[in-house]
């Protein structure tokens, strides 16, 4: 992720406040309608080889500081979950342009060295792994911005209070408006590999998923974990959604690193904290969570089965 200022909140709006009550409170029953029907075309899916993989993605694709890195630029690690999808697969032909600090805008749009990401997806790439919007919402300043705020109160909430001081939850609205980005992306990777099996990587679980808290190991205020937590799972729930109404599968990483979040012992996490003990970049998967992560990808891709949309 990167490491932008985030803006605050915006002034209260009430048009806005009841667009975005609706938009969550129905949010649940259309992923409920839309994953049943692509439940069943899993089930129908035919076995065929990939051939030509690309990956697009931000710094939890890239694997910053886990070795070995490969591209400074990018902070991209060979150990990341796309090169161990790729290496189990044998793909003949492996493109990872995934890079730290990605946003949507650089999926057409050069971050330095790394050009604009969907250059790499060709009409013959038939397998793309996407994992992007984090970065979208603000990720790296949220965090930033919730460690500052506990110290003067650790025992409250003052990061909800703070995105929440508007009148509107400042956080939900910003993974409502990511939305729309993260289906232009998809749209794109279709109109470029129109026979790709195309798969969304959603986020794994960074904190307890009881809503319990570990300050100051992990120095956010005791109630404003589960609040983070469900930001978390706000954010995979909208992309669960938009890549079903957008011919793409969605990858849960969240359930299988549930239980190895940042405030686990150092053996036992998969996420490093915001002190890594483990080579990783901070809130960020260590080498085992990419291991857990390439999994999940290895195990929605099945023993190379797969259907071209």
């Amino acid at each position: 992720m990167n490491h932008r200022t985030h803006p605050g909140p915006k002034a209260p709006h009430r048009r806005r406040a009841t667009a975005v009550g609706a938009a969550v409170s129905g949010c649940a029953l259309v992923v409920a309608a839309a994953s049943s029907g692509a439940a069943a075309a899993a089930d129908g899916a035919r076995p065929d080889s990939r051939t030509h993989y690309v990956s697009l993605g931000d710094s939890y694709t890239s694997g910053p500081l886990i070795p070995r890195q490969v591209d400074a630029n990018c902070a991209r690690s060979d150990h990341n979950y796309p090169s161990l999808v790729a290496s189990e697969r044998k793909t003949a032909v492996f493109k990872d342009v995934s890079c730290s600090g990605a946003t949507t805008e650089n999926m057409w749009k050069a971050q330095g060295t790394n050009g604009p990401q969907l250059d790499s997806v060709r009409r013959d790439t038939d397998l793309v792994t996407v994992q992007i919007g984090g970065n979208d919402i603000g990720f790296s300043s949220i965090i930033g911005t919730c460690a500052q705020l506990s110290s003067k109160d650790p025992l409250g909430n003052p990061c909800q209070r703070y995105y929440t001081s508007s009148g509107v939850d400042q956080l939900v609205l910003n993974v409502l408006e990511t939305a729309p980005k993260v289906a232009r992306v998809l749209r794109a990777v279709h109109a470029r590999a129109p026979h790709a099996r195309v798969l969304v990587v959603g986020y794994p679980d960074l904190l307890p998923d009881d809503g319990s808290g570990c300050y100051p190991s992990v120095p956010f205020a005791a109630k404003d974990f589960p609040y983070l937590r469900d930001t978390g799972k706000r954010l995979n729930l909208m992309l669960r959604l938009v890549a079903q109404l957008n011919r793409a599968e969605y990858v849960d990483t969240y359930g299988p690193t549930r239980g190895h979040d940042m405030c686990k012992a150092p053996a036992d996490r998969w996420i490093e904290p915001l002190r890594p003990a483990s080579p990783a970049a901070p809130a960020h998967p260590n080498a085992k969570g990419e291991e857990v992560m390439a999994r999940a990808v290895l195990e929605r891709l099945g023993k190379g089965g797969g259907r071209h949309h």
